[in-house]
């Protein structure tokens, strides 16, 4: 996947392409829906399928000390996007001079004048341009002005109980992960959710009762329930895919009060230090809690980690289970164009 991070960096020859525009924040199976059926047209028309986004996200522009709430910060957002299937990835940065750009000039200058767009995909409630003033009725006639294309996606519902009637979005993503539910919110994504950093120093206490812990700051992204989860970890460089139970708190035992990610590998004691992991959250088991010592927590331990390896066993949550959406899982799940509305 070809990453640009200015339209000026897109060259004449990877120009006219079929466009996908969005923030993309999870890339839940809604979004996949978008990008899915545009890269549809682009095989249809051979032409390469592009992806716009911003970053920073505009919350995090125009309220920089809101609390953080990313599902995928970028990194992991581009891998996601890359494994579906985008060849091209414009990351447009949103400053000033992007957050006061009229609609009709971000088309021009843009959809038209940067990529030469031939086909362009959003969802029903694509926003864009200064004060968010334009909308699919304003990507219509330019495009009938201009001479691209315009599909948009009617809303996609989940069909999962408690769900009944809701479109698939990134709130709901949130919600589900603030409340425990790791699983529904992986059902939700049509992937797994995961916090993603480089391994910390911490305490290394971990390593002294016998539970050794690699540690990851939460950094920008969204700060799920606290408590402990059985995880699955990838280490960058590493085709592994590693078992294990986690804390996310701020380990009231040890009268601590930053929130950090705390993993413990099963079967696993190789350094990590500054390696970058990604590690998923398959399963919320229990609430964090302060022990009285040192020999309550070990067997607190030691039980988490006897339960975490059975809800890792089990079938629905096998490694490959939930893997990374893809662009050729999408067209053999819908062979038909779905939920096309022009």
């Amino acid at each position: 996947m070809r990453l640009y991070r200015h339209i000026n960096e897109v060259k004449p020859k990877e120009r006219g392409s079929v466009v996908a525009l969005g923030n993309f924040d999870g890339f839940h199976r809604g979004h996949q829906v978008v990008i899915g059926e545009a890269g549809r047209q682009a095989r249809e028309m051979g032409l390469n399928l592009t992806v716009v986004v911003t970053e920073p996200h505009p919350v995090s522009f125009f309220a920089p000390k809101a609390p953080p709430f990313r599902l995928t910060p970028f990194r992991e957002r581009s891998q996601l996007l890359e494994q579906f299937g985008v060849d091209q990835l414009l990351v447009l940065p949103f400053d000033k001079d992007l957050a006061s750009m009229s609609a009709q000039d971000f088309v021009l200058d843009i959809l038209v004048g940067g990529l030469d767009a031939k086909h362009v995909y959003v969802g029903y409630d694509y926003r864009f341009g200064k004060g968010r003033g334009g909308g699919t009725d304003v990507l219509a006639w330019m495009g009938e002005e201009e001479g691209f294309g315009l599909s948009v996606i009617r809303p996609v519902t989940v069909g999962l109980e408690g769900y009944a009637g809701e479109v698939y979005s990134s709130t709901l993503v949130r919600q589900a992960l603030q409340a425990g539910e790791a699983r529904k919110a992986a059902a939700l994504l049509g992937h797994w959710w995961s916090i993603n950093g480089r391994v910390v120093g911490g305490d290394k206490r971990g390593r002294t009762i016998g539970f050794p812990t690699a540690n990851v700051q939460l950094g920008e992204s969204l700060q799920p329930r606290l408590g402990v989860y059985a995880v699955r970890v990838h280490i960058e460089g590493d085709d592994r895919v590693i078992g294990g139970v986690a804390n996310i708190g701020n380990r009231p035992t040890f009268d601590k009060r930053d929130v950090l990610l705390e993993v413990h590998l099963f079967d696993f004691d190789e350094d990590i230090y500054e390696r970058h992991v990604r590690v998923e959250l398959v399963a919320f088991l229990r609430a964090e809690q302060k022990f009285d010592g040192i020999d309550a927590l070990k067997a607190q331990i030691d039980t988490d980690s006897k339960v975490a390896r059975i809800v890792l066993a089990e079938p629905e949550n096998a490694p490959d289970r939930l893997g990374s959406p893809t662009l050729e899982r999408y067209l053999s799940l819908f062979p038909e164009p779905h939920i096309r509305a022009r």
